[in-house]
């Protein structure tokens, strides 16, 4: 998951103190286990919900006749994650980040069950809509909790655990989901999900109500703890008003900005998917709706990759969207184009979240500290080799295993850049700017991933890839390899691009 104009929530604050540990301790501490356990378990279920349902989308698509709108069931989730990025953004620095996590997790179990049930292919979409809405709050209410609760020293190695928590959900994930699939049905997988909401409410919800509920409060005066939580629940009524008052309220606009770059981002999706002379028309209003919602929510300067801040968000989207875009039709081109089983499909991106997490414990480490710019342009430059790879295995002469291997490589790369602009977001965010930075890189992240899989599929569908699948025929799906030539490629190209990006990172 920097310095140049970082946009504020509301009115400015004194920053509150930072968490100060002491030098021997680690985030397994006893003073930090129990909400390192906690949060990291939300990211666990996040991580199984992507590793399942990304092995059941080819077949579930196939079954609800989806295949022409497959792009939608991943860009939906992103379109609306982005204005639940926003809210929870400004929900974080008002209020803190305990009700945007509690509600983000209510949100992405209802969207799960939602698509487990649907009929058809527009409700299983709006299932991954409603799910999409939660994971946006979810994510940046993480990151605001890991910014109060956590001293700098600690937070590359919370952001490695992040990462970790990937390992075994890319191993089980595919192989259990790929059983249910094939012995249950694809809505099981959708269904049996939710289950795991439990373990991480019961386990972070407490912690983080302890150490980093309520809004930013300034330090004053000699009591002022350096290692307790942020709000202080028990701070005598006046003062406990005081910081209430000077919270940052909702910033109307932002929160109208973030209807605007979800509804257009929605809106260009579907001009994408639907390529006709008529389609230009939400083409048109969706453009006219994300360039000033963009300029408004991201910092300025942003898509110039200005050194600092802007370029750290953008470098998020550019590693983000290009990973994402491509990996989305990983399964798909197993499934038609190789006749692999949805449990084999899934299998072959398994490795990726053991050197994932291997990329994320390398950054974390304090010796590399120096070294994490150049760090993150060589994982740029796995990402683009690992997708360039991935069209070779449209040849039969190629075997599959190919895909596995050059995927551990791309995912290596990602877990060097993706902890690390997490890392540099919060070293570069003053405590009361944590819920508005946080949100803008993960609004990066996310309309990125919408658009570049909007795009990548408007191209998969006018090379035919719409035809894929449907007669449920390898032979018919074979004359089609073209379709996912065009989806990799430029992907590849975008991800070289964010190799220039490292080198902007921190300003001269």
């Amino acid at each position: 998951m920097a310095a140049s104009e970082p946009r504020g929530a509301g009115v400015a604050q004194s920053p509150a103190p930072t968490p100060v540990a002491d030098g021997g301790e680690s985030v397994l501490s006893r003073s930090y286990r129990g909400l390192s356990i906690g949060i990291v378990s939300v990211v666990l279920l996040i991580a199984f919900e992507a590793m399942a349902v990304g092995t059941a989308m080819p077949v579930a698509a196939r079954e609800l006749d989806g295949i022409p709108v497959y792009g939608f069931a991943f860009s939906a989730y992103f379109t609306t994650s982005l204005f639940g990025m926003v809210l929870a953004g400004q929900w974080a620095d008002r209020r803190g980040p305990l009700g945007a996590l509690t509600t983000g997790i209510g949100a992405f179990a209802a969207g799960l069950v939602l698509s487990g049930t649907a009929g058809a292919m527009w409700l299983f979409i709006l299932g991954r809509a409603v799910q999409g809405l939660g994971g946006g709050l979810v994510i940046v209410a993480l990151y605001v909790v890991v910014g109060r609760a956590y001293p700098e020293r600690l937070r590359p190695s919370i952001m490695a655990a992040f990462a970790a928590s990937w390992v075994i959900p890319s191993v089980v994930g595919p192989l259990a989901s790929g059983a249910v699939t094939e012995q249950l049905g694809w809505r099981w997988v959708f269904l049996g999900i939710p289950a795991l909401v439990v373990l991480p409410l019961g386990l972070a919800l407490p912690q983080i109500r302890r150490r980093a509920a309520g809004p930013v409060a300034s330090a004053s005066g000699p009591d002022a703890s350096a290692s307790g939580p942020v709000a202080l629940p028990s701070a005598p009524a006046s003062a406990s008003a005081s910081a209430s008052a000077s919270a940052p309220s909702f910033d109307r606009r932002r929160i109208r900005l973030a209807f605007g770059i979800s509804l257009g981002a929605g809106l260009l999706q579907y001009a994408a998917q639907d390529l006709r002379w008529w389609s230009l028309v939400p083409a048109v209003v969706g453009v006219a709706l994300l360039v000033p919602a963009v300029s408004g929510l991201l910092p300025r300067g942003t898509y110039r990759a200005v050194r600092g801040l802007p370029a750290v968000v953008l470098l998020r989207g550019v590693a983000a969207g290009s990973f994402v875009a491509a990996e989305s039709f990983v399964p798909l081109m197993l499934v038609t184009q190789r006749g692999l089983s949805p449990t084999l499909a899934g299998f072959s991106l398994a490795a990726g979240g053991a050197t994932w997490a291997l990329g994320s414990w390398v950054q974390a480490r304090a010796r590399v500290e120096p070294y994490r710019e150049r760090l993150m342009t060589v994982g740029m430059v796995l990402v683009a080799a690992a997708i360039t790879t991935l069209p070779g295995v449209l040849v039969d002469s190629v075997p599959v295993w190919t895909v596995a291997v050059a995927w551990a490589f791309g995912c290596f790369g990602m877990g060097l850049v993706i902890a690390s602009t997490s890392v540099l977001l919060l070293q570069l965010s003053a405590p009361e700017e944590a819920g508005t930075n946080s949100a803008s890189l993960q609004i990066s992240d996310g309309l990125s991933n919408a658009l570049l899989l909007a795009a990548g599929g408007a191209a998969f569908a006018a090379l035919g890839g719409g035809a894929v699948g449907h007669g449920a025929s390898t032979t018919a799906a074979a004359s089609h390899p073209a379709a996912f030539v065009v989806v990799f490629l430029p992907m590849a190209g975008v991800a070289l691009l964010g190799a220039w990006v490292t080198t902007r990172l921190r300003a001269r």
